[in-house]
């Protein structure tokens, strides 16, 4: 195997994946931010405000081992309207459970291949949430 040929590190993919989801988002009208926390204490990968003021999180996946190893997803519901996963286009897209979202993205943009079914936030939550996406994306913006 030469070293065109080995596959590129799980960093790197993930990196690869993200930027060309946040590319998919902003092209659907969301405004991405990338490494938020949750109020559980757990971080996404990307929260994205949507035209509507619709949450909607997605967790990148980079390898089968990266999607075996974490399962941080499942606690991530009660804080957005939809979520997806975003996979590299060679992931093996069989083993995600069905009936969620999911993103096929490589560094240049991506694609929506199955739409995450919308469950929408109380009112009171995505108040606290939006306060909060507001002043991460200030705060990141100095």
């Amino acid at each position: 195997m030469s070293l065109a040929t080995l596959p590129a590190p799980r960093p790197e993919i993930t990196g690869v994946v993200t930027r060309g989801t946040a590319r998919l988002l902003v092209q659907l009208g969301y405004a991405p931010v990338l490494e938020a926390p949750l109020p559980n204490g757990r971080r996404a990968d990307v929260l994205a405000l949507g035209p509507k003021g619709e949450l909607v999180i997605v967790e990148v996946k980079s390898s089968l081992e990266d999607y075996r190893a974490d399962h941080k997803w499942s606690e991530y519901a009660p804080y957005c309207d939809a979520f997806y996963f975003a996979v590299a286009p060679e992931f093996p897209r069989e083993i995600l459970p069905e009936g969620l979202g999911l993103i096929v993205a490589d560094g240049f943009g991506g694609a929506v291949l199955a739409e995450a079914p919308l469950c929408t936030l109380a009112p009171a939550r995505r108040k606290a949430l939006t306060l909060a996406f507001a002043r991460l994306a200030a705060l990141r913006a100095l």
